[in-house]
């Protein structure tokens, strides 16, 4: 039924037949690309419906731009990275010009250089960058087709690049079955059968003669308006067929209609042709050489590819290429077991052992008829190297196939337990409980069974912070006692760990006290103790026997954390560690702590560690005062989990609205917070939910509201960090209240840590709470102590609260000069830092003592940026590059270029000199 010497040009005309609503719509893509604006675009639909066609169409109608393309294979599905190497590797001269951790990422990635396992969305970040400085040189369209086998690694930064594509000149057109997901929020095309009347215009360009109206009726009915549908049902009709309708089909399934019909054409091959196929099938790589050098080894001659081009199902130039996804099917599905495993055998001898080691043992998995030691020990290896290149999707995959071919139960369960954890890393957790369930016929030895209770508490704690976490940890630990006594202790800390974030909504046998008292019973190091084991022995001290009893070891460690501890090991712990300066009152350190949690997680590419580094900033900012800055790390918070699709509560924009007494804005994160930590069984959002209800009604002098939502936060009493700041808030409301029996109870726990600690920070504040309980004579020189000692920290916050609070105790003591002095010292700190609640409260106790306010001139300039703005604006006031700008926001340099140009518009300036002069708040070191 050909009827063309150019089949495929007039085909993919023929299957665009009635296509002109998505033709238009890919004409303005085109158009924007050419204009210097990017989109991104997901055309789905069933198999044969023209998707490929599109794609076509876009190749030949983008005159002017580059284009560059990739297709997902389902075989090459486990190969890491494999389909963002196609895409990118015509562009991959210009790696020099990313920076270095993106460049360094990248080569990681493609298996280029050898370096530590890369952030999946640095990689993200660095193929952005790439695609980028690619479009920096002419206009840019990328093509992916069959989205739905890509490899999970590629797929995912695919989905990241078109999320965060900006004022690009570049293009994203993928093509997916109908129902994948692999590209969630991207825009997408629906693509349809043809209308009847298309479908028929269709039928009539193929054919060479009249037909039989009532053939014709039933051919359109039978295709349901699929292109490929009409031309296989078409082509698999004799003449007389056409002419009298006999030997029609009955209708059925279109998808098991194409299917048949392609196997059918590579069933009527010769056999030599058929295995030339299948090998070409089940190698997806394209890569003609290797196909060849493979049927050499099976004995097949060159001229078997003949019959397959005049088949119109494969052709054997340059690259390999089959004329439809549904024909490498038929190809690689329409053989034996046994054929199957012979091509693979082959193709495994045809690989470069050097060269491409990982794909020969795929192959060679493929090819084993049972199970084979040597094979498995292979891909195990190969799981070392997928894992290295960041493919821990692939590394699982390794390892599955690995564990499937093991005799041995113990090896055989030590993959799968290793698998499982690859697969919880990559946030697989339906195919980590799967591969858990490999393991459960044993028999396991006890460290394996401990590997399997590390993995289930992983698997828990990444799903619901509470639950079985703690439980399955401890016992995990204790199993490791006698196996391995680091690891032990290492799991007892992260037992704690997962204690203190699931708090009061933990499983029985799970909460603090409990992990507390199981972790100081662990065993001692035989080595001198590492910051690991202080930090172990501290907490479970402080937790079990009481606070002050954990404050020895814990100073110990935070003087010793970092101290011959790799990048990795301090990335780990560093969130422990923070607190645990908080719980210290150790102002000085947190701080410190909290500046280098943020520059490793940057440095080392660490983007999944991120949002918790930004949130422990932005806390050190807010308490120092600087609200601003903290401001702008909570919006690079947002966009880093935007990004990354953290979870992570929004624990630090929710005391940022309750310090700026914005009412609406706690109300709404308190109140989703409460719903969201409680799903997931995350107990610690809920104290700090409560603690940000208490801060700001304190501010705005609601104290029974105060006093409320404080005693929810601290009624759980073994949490680590958020009491340091709820017990003081509970101490001021309850006081203000009358509930002098609630103010007492609350500073004595306070004063339990304020006597071990004794910082200036948590004697200033202990001062500050106990002038509110004590008489008239000795609350003076208490207040004037916590002025005094606050002022010694860096904490602004609490030494502006001490200076309101003195001041409104001396008006109450109708002492209106002095009070005038401290209410007017608060009254200007408050407004400069934009504590706008406290302010008020402030401002009305200064009036009230006869005092004037003066509203602080709050810089208007930075008035009309949008949020994006305001960011790139206060990055570039702080001296960042626009690299290292888009690094942050998760966009390219051109994209901060272009927003740079319309701030200085709207700010009425020329460069960026000039932004300290009109943007508030001081610059930012981070």
């Amino acid at each position: 039924m050909e009827r063309s010497s150019d089949l495929p040009g007039w085909r993919r005309g023929a299957e665009l037949t009635g296509r002109r609503l998505e033709c238009s719509a890919l004409d303005r893509l085109i158009k924007d690309v050419r204009s210097g604006s990017s989109q991104a675009l997901v055309v789905h639909g069933e198999p044969g419906v023209g998707k490929t066609a599109l794609l076509e169409y876009v190749a030949a109608q983008a005159l002017g731009c580059r284009v560059i393309r990739a297709a997902g294979i389902q075989s090459e599905m486990e190969l890491v990275f494999a389909g963002l190497h196609q895409l990118c590797a015509p562009a991959l001269d210009l790696l020099d010009h990313l920076p270095a951790p993106q460049r360094d990422a990248l080569r990681t990635a493609f298996g280029l250089s050898a370096g530590p396992p890369p952030d999946p969305f640095l990689v993200g970040l660095a193929v952005l960058s790439l695609l980028s400085e690619a479009a920096e040189q002419q206009p840019l369209i990328c093509l992916v087709d069959d989205v739905q086998w890509l490899d999970q690694a590629s797929a995912q930064v695919l989905a990241f690049v078109s999320r965060r594509l900006g004022e690009e000149a570049i293009g994203l057109l993928f093509t997916a079955r109908a129902g994948s997901t692999n590209l969630a929020g991207v825009p997408e095309l629906a693509l349809a059968g043809l209308q009847e009347a298309d479908a028929r215009t269709l039928l009539n360009a193929l054919l060479r003669s009249p037909l039989d109206m009532r053939v014709r009726d039933q051919i359109i009915l039978e295709a349901r308006g699929n292109p490929l549908a009409l031309l296989e049902l078409v082509r698999g009709l004799s003449p007389t067929e056409l002419a009298g309708g006999f030997g029609l089909p009955s209708a059925a399934p279109l998808s098991h209609d194409l299917e048949e019909s392609f196997l059918q054409r590579v069933a009527a091959l010769p056999d030599r042709t058929r295995t030339l196929l299948l090998v070409a099938a089940a190698d997806p790589s394209g890569d003609s050489a290797l196909v060849w050098r493979a049927a050499r080894w099976l004995g097949i001659a060159p001229n078997a590819a003949t019959p397959a081009a005049d088949a119109d199902l494969a052709d054997f130039g340059t690259r390999v290429r089959f004329r439809h996804p549904l024909a490498r099917a038929a190809a690689y599905h329409g053989s034996t077991i046994q054929q199957r495993q012979a091509a693979h055998r082959a193709l495994a001898e045809a690989t470069d052992q050097a060269h491409d080691p990982d794909r020969r043992a795929w192959h060679r998995a493929q090819a084993a008829p049972g199970a084979d030691e040597d094979i498995a020990a292979e891909l195990e290896r190969s799981a070392d190297r997928a894992r290295a290149r960041g493919g821990l999707a692939a590394a699982s995959a390794f390892l599955k196939q690995a564990a499937t071919l093991t005799l041995d139960p113990a090896k055989r369960a030590g993959r799968a337990v290793a698998a499982a954890q690859a697969e919880i890393q990559a946030g697989s957790f339906d195919a980590a409980q799967d591969l858990l369930s490999m393991i459960e016929p044993g028999p396991l030895t006890a460290s394996q069974q401990a590997g399997a209770d590390v993995v289930r508490a992983q698997l828990a704690f990444n799903t619901s912070r509470g639950g079985e976490a703690p439980v399955l940890l401890l016992k995990a630990a204790k199993q490791l006692e006698s196996i391995d006594v680091a690891l032990s202790r290492a799991t007892y800390l992260d037992a704690l760990s997962a204690s203190v974030f699931a708090g009061r909504l933990a499983s029985p046998g799970g909460h603090v006290p409990e992990a507390a008292r199981a972790a100081s019973a662990a065993p001692r190091s035989p080595h001198p103790p590492t910051p690991v084991d202080l930090l172990l022995d501290g907490m479970a001290r402080g937790l079990h026997h009481g606070y002050a009893d954990g404050v020895p070891p814990l100073t110990a460690a935070l003087e010793a954390f970092g101290t011959n501890m790799t990048a990795e090991e301090e990335l780990r712990w560093m969130w422990l560690a923070g607190i645990t300066a908080i719980r210290l009152w150790d102002d000085a350190r947190w701080n410190q702590l909290s500046i280098r949690y943020v520059q490793l997680a940057r440095q080392t590419g660490a983007l999944s560690e991120l949002p918790l580094a930004l949130t422990q900033r932005a806390f050190t900012l807010l308490f120092a005062g600087d609200l601003p800055s903290a401001a702008s790390l909570i919006d690079e918070l947002h966009v880093v989990q935007e990004a990354t699709r953290s979870g992570l509560a929004p624990y630090g924009a929710m005391i940022l609205a309750a310090l700026r007494g914005d009412e609406d804005q706690v109300a709404s994160l308190a109140d989703t917070a409460l719903r969201d930590v409680t799903t997931r069984g995350e107990g610690i959002g809920i104290n700090f939910a409560e603690w940000s209800k208490a801060l700001l009604n304190n501010g705005l002098g609601r104290y029974d509201l105060a006093t409320a939502a404080g005693e929810i936060s601290v009624d759980y009493d073994k949490d680590l960090a958020s009491h340091c700041w709820s017990l003081p808030e509970l101490v001021e409301s309850a006081a203000r209240s009358g509930k002098t029996e609630t103010a007492h109870r609350a500073y004595s726990r306070l004063s339990e840590m304020a006597e071990a600690a004794r910082s200036d920070w948590v004697l200033g504040v202990q001062a500050r709470c106990h002038a509110l309980l004590a008489d008239d004579e000795a609350a003076e020189p208490l207040y004037q102590e916590a002025i005094d000692r606050c002022s010694k920290t860096y904490l602004r916050v609490d030494l502006a609260r001490a200076h309101l609070l003195y001041g409104e105790w001396l008006r109450r003591q109708r002492r209106r000069i002095d009070a005038r002095e401290q209410l007017t010292v608060a009254n200007s700190m408050l407004e400069e830092m934009g504590m706008t609640a406290f302010a008020a409260r402030a401002s009305r106790e200064l009036r009230a003592a006869g005092g004037r306010t003066h509203k602080r001139a709050v810089p208007t300039q930075s008035q009309g940026l949008t949020a994006q703005e305001e960011q790139i604006a206060r990055m570039a006031r702080d001296g960042l590059s626009n690299p290292e700008i888009g690094t942050r926001l998760f966009i390219s340099a051109r994209t901060v270029q272009y927003h740079l140009r319309k701030i200085f518009t709207k700010l009425g300036i020329t460069s960026r000199s000039q932004l300290e002069s009109v943007l508030p708040g001081a610059p930012s070191r981070l």
